[in-house]
């Protein structure tokens, strides 16, 4: 609660500046400004940039070829996002390819893995061309994942350099501080950047899903003008990417389908970004001081967000004149998101579901375990099967993998139905000793008043 009083405060002070400024708005630097890199280093060191020059052809042309592909086929959405209540959609459409059973949940929407090609995993695709591009964006996230731990490597040697040559020149400064003293600064320091070992380089750069981004902004009717800088037409506001694993890294791959319009433009002497230019903004969360960046992604491009970047920092997506995909590869948190956990999560509930050859009884009455049982309920509910039917069957126009794991899980949200039934039978029945039965009560009501909400805002 203290550090959400504390954004807001923050966010305020941030609103009233603005007003104070008027037309003007915050100051932001691009690669011609004099200050640009000397900026990056300083405030935004965990952005690595690399040129699609370092990237081998032969995985560019794949990578690309899967793009349009999939943009022929159709398997590109806008996405109905809730925020503070209302519905939007996406100005930018979107598809999740990743492992098999992963998911992803952003603004109160999951989406469902079109899975690549895994192996163990019997997946029928709605053609070869499919297959093919869900292959290359599989090649891309290994390549990837390699490029995110040679860049974290890379961070944590330049760290621990720079620990070293001030722990060095303090010694130099200080040479009246007493040994105590020396001792407990050199182990501050040490703690900092201590030496990470390979698995949790792995951890944070296993990268199980990515989300593709398409958008032509002149079929766009009216884009929304960022707000703080001044920078242009956004296709994807301020944000921070959510449900990730904490300080993994996300890499982006950038094709923007440059004409020579385009290339025109990057003759011409402008102030700020360049509008026709597709570029990515980042400024410092919740900081009104430090100049926002808005780097250019041109053809073939990747930025990496390393470490905590994407907790400390928000970025946006700043539209060009042409159309533009991106392949956005993260390591999804998992610990509530796959079809593994919710399977498990169903057998855990039905644990207490006794069945005979011609009745069904409940094996327990207890508060605690008819409240896991009804909140597993209503997971099963609203946060798959509803959330799938809603939006995830529009990926059968690609694969019919999920329609095997949602049948099951259906079956298990009858029987989760019947335990429901059978609480409201046995509560009614007066032996039961009065305690126990208006404890048992009180919590199943609750969940039973939040799942006929729920219900009532998805008719809604």
């Amino acid at each position: 609660m203290k550090r959400r009083a504390g954004e807001r405060e923050k966010e305020l002070k941030k609103k009233k500046l603005l007003e104070e400024l008027g037309e003007n708005s915050l100051p932001y630097l691009t690669p011609a400004d004099a200050d640009f890199h000397q900026l990056w280093k300083t405030k935004y060191s965990k952005l690595v940039f690399r040129k699609s020059d370092t990237v081998p052809e032969e995985l560019h042309q794949m990578v690309q070829e899967s793009f349009l592909t999939l943009r022929e086929h159709n398997c590109f959405f806008q996405d109905l996002v809730r925020i503070k209540g209302k519905d939007f959609l996406t100005p930018v459409s979107r598809i999740l390819i990743g492992n098999p059973g992963c998911t992803y949940k952003y603004l109160n929407t999951r989406l469902f893995t079109v899975p690549w090609p895994t192996e163990g995993y019997d997946i029928k695709y709605c053609s070869p061309q499919i297959h093919d591009a869900c292959k290359a964006l599989m090649r891309l996230n290994d390549y990837l994942h390699i490029e995110a731990v040679k860049a974290l490597r890379g961070q944590n040697l330049s760290e621990t350099k720079e620990i070293k040559a001030t722990t060095v020149i303090n010694r130099e400064q200080s040479l009246a501080t007493s040994l105590t003293e020396q001792g407990s600064v050199s182990k501050d320091q040490s703690s900092v950047c201590m030496p990470e070992d390979d698995r949790s380089l792995k951890n944070r750069t296993s990268y199980n899903l990515t989300l593709l981004n398409y958008m032509d902004p002149l079929q766009m009717l009216y884009l929304k003008q960022e707000p703080y800088f001044g920078m242009g037409n956004m296709a994807v506001s301020w944000h921070h990417d959510e449900n990730l694993v904490e300080k993994s890294t996300v890499a982006v791959y950038n094709y923007s389908c440059e004409d020579s319009a385009i290339q025109e433009s990057h003759e011409q002497e402008l102030k700020g970004r360049d509008p026709a230019v597709w570029h990515v903004g980042l400024k410092v969360a919740w900081d009104i001081e430090t100049p926002g960046l808005a780097v250019p992604l041109h053809q073939g491009d990747i930025y990496l967000m390393l470490d905590d970047l994407n907790m400390t920092h928000q970025h946006c997506v700043l539209a060009g004149l042409s159309p533009r995909f991106s392949s956005t590869h993260r390591v999804a948190d998992s610990s509530r998101g796959t079809l593994e956990y919710i399977l498990g999560q169903c057998e855990l509930a039905l644990q207490n579901l006794q069945t005979d050859s011609d009745s069904m009884a409940l094996k327990s009455l207890e508060a605690a375990v008819v409240k896991q049982v009804e909140e597993i309920h209503n997971e099963v509910e609203f946060e798959w099967l509803r959330q799938f039917w809603f939006q995830g069957k529009r990926y059968l126009k690609c694969t019919d993998w999920w329609l095997k794991p949602m049948a099951k899980l259906e079956e298990f949200w009858r029987k989760l139905e019947i335990m429901t039934s059978l609480v409201l039978s046995e509560v009614r029945k007066e032996q039961q000793i009065e305690e126990q039965r208006k404890e048992t009560i009180s919590c199943f009501l609750l969940l039973l008043k939040e799942r006929q909400k729920l219900r009532q805002e998805w008719t809604a």
